[in-house]
């Protein structure tokens, strides 16, 4: 696998990968190589955007000659745990991102519900989670000022990715919908709905 190794303190290392596609397939196969036995150690396997994060390992320097040589398959589309998510689709861009898209606002939907997303990797704040699966000609730019106060619950798009926030805060994303699925709650085990790697379907909400 071509990738960059770079050393993070002890007994961890950043794993650089080519894009977003590759990072996510090398997550699945550290995963299931640990799984297999293999790596039992590492307490963390942290994907990001085009990085993965491996932390706990006995010999950082041999899993770096290790991993350059892996053959990493993509991520199987029906791998991963699989989730559905009900939406409202009553977020303010929603004329907008369909005017990008070059469709009628009724449509909207329709496109959303029908798309496979999947978790490449959470951030920003917790129990956010970037989800890949749109095509390149849905892509959509962030607003060009960001909002001070997005509702708990939006749904909203930026650049290649669909994501939710888990509660109030400044966002530039393009809001298309809202949800009432709990996003973080502490008080369950993991506390965010979705995790790397999960397969998302939207529905649409009843109510």
């Amino acid at each position: 696998m071509k990738c960059k190794v770079m050393a993070m303190g002890r007994g961890a290392v950043l794993v650089e990968t080519e894009d977003g596609e590759r990072a996510q397939a090398l997550h699945a196969e550290l995963l299931r190589r640990r799984a297999a036995g293999e790596f039992a150690q590492v307490r963390e396997i942290v994907p990001a955007a085009r990085t993965v994060l491996v932390a706990g390992l006995d010999d950082p320097k041999g899993f770096a000659a290790a991993v350059s040589a892996w053959e990493v398959p993509p991520v199987a589309e029906a791998g991963g745990e699989a989730r559905e998510v009900p939406v409202r689709f009553d977020g303010p861009d929603v004329e907008e991102v369909a005017a990008l898209w070059s469709v009628p606002a009724a449509e909207l939907p329709d496109i959303v519900t029908g798309t496979d997303f999947r978790v490449a990797f959470c951030g920003f704040a917790p129990g956010f989670a970037y989800l890949t699966g749109l095509p390149p000609q849905l892509h959509v730019p962030r607003r060009p000022t960001p909002r001070t106060a997005v509702p708990a619950g939006s749904l909203g798009l930026a650049g290649p990715y669909a994501g939710m926030y888990p509660r109030s805060s400044p966002g530039g994303w393009q809001l298309i919908g809202t949800t009432d699925a709990p996003l973080w709650d502490p008080a369950r085990d993991p506390a965010a709905l979705l995790t790397p790697g999960t397969r998302v379907r939207f529905t649409r909400a009843t109510a």
